[in-house]
């Protein structure tokens, strides 16, 4: 399970000034055929497209400029996909939900994980409502404590991460660009795992996403 939300694309302004940058190494600002106007008004003209179009198939030295167009978008997913997203560090910053600070401060639920691939009913839905169950006996020990263990324990807590299950799902903002966005798409469209399908899907929603998409 995947869900994007809250994302922010380039605005206007700053397509106008990657495009006139763009430009610089032949000087051919008067070239440039897409206007804005008023708040956050664009329209992409057919030369500044052909152009990009064209430093996009030249290679990533070419298509500096996609470096410049900034993406930003809150990510649900969970760990056993950011295990995977975490190699495109290059050129991305992100905020995450703390496990660290904030993985006792409600009980678990069913929901906090990724579990639409186990069949109900079935042996692995029952394990995972069993771990589940188990975790939550584990965060009552932490936060109260008990005859055994002091309240926030280190061992309790200890236990609660190496027993958290891969499925669970994590949340983070993150601030991307269209050229990260391309090495994503080229690498993951054909994954086996169903949330790269939806976060490629959902890059093709971006303006110009054919300078992503296209090969």
């Amino acid at each position: 399970m995947l869900t994007l939300e809250n994302d922010i694309m380039p605005s206007a302004e700053q397509w106008q000034a990657v495009i006139m940058g763009m430009r610089n190494p032949m000087n051919s600002w008067s070239r440039s055929d897409t206007h804005v106007w008023g708040r956050g008004n664009i329209e992409f003209g057919k030369s500044d497209i052909d152009l990009m179009q064209r430093l996009v198939k030249s290679g990533s030295d070419h298509a500096k400029f996609l470096r410049m167009l900034p993406v930003m978008v809150t990510v649900n997913a969970p760990l056993y996909w950011w295990k995977e997203y975490d190699t495109y560090k290059v050129g991305t910053t992100a905020n995450s939900c703390s496990t660290m600070h904030k993985l006792t401060a409600k009980p678990f639920e069913l929901d906090d994980f990724s579990t639409d691939h186990l069949e109900d009913p079935s042996t692995a839905r029952s394990l995972m409502n069993k771990t589940i169950e188990v975790l939550n006996l584990l965060r009552k020990v932490y936060l109260e404590g008990n005859t055994v263990y002091e309240k926030h324990s280190k061992k309790i807590w200890y236990e609660i991460i190496q027993l958290l299950p891969s499925s669970y799902n994590q949340k983070r903002t993150l601030m991307l660009n269209y050229a990260v966005l391309r090495n994503i798409y080229h690498a993951r469209r054909h994954h086996k795992l169903d949330e790269w399908h939806l976060f490629c899907d959902w890059i093709e929603t971006l303006p110009l996403s054919e300078l992503i998409t296209e090969e």
